[in-house]
């Protein structure tokens, strides 16, 4: 319940609020989930088709590392705009 209560009042201090957080968070799950399926399905096709050879044995671990890499990419948050508070 303390860890709860402590990653709300944190989320909330940041700047945009807990709304605009949350909608970060829920984007970088859909991301993951996405990459994650993407994961899964070149795995089974790489065991499927190189059965026992190097792909399986350094392929997967490479396409592992650059998902992780285009999480780390596309998972930022996105730039703020700049308001100079004119109308």
């Amino acid at each position: 319940m303390l860890i709860v209560l402590v990653g709300t009042t944190v989320l909330t201090l940041r700047p945009g609020g807990l709304r605009r957080q949350l909608h970060h968070a829920a984007r970088r799950f859909r991301l993951a989930i996405v990459l994650g399926g993407v994961y899964v399905l070149c795995s089974a096709i790489a065991r499927i088709a190189f059965a026992d050879t190097f792909v399986t044995d350094w392929g997967l671990p490479a396409l592992a590392l650059a998902l992780v890499v285009l999480f780390l990419v596309f998972g930022q948050n996105p730039a703020e705009s700049v308001r100079s508070g004119r109308s």
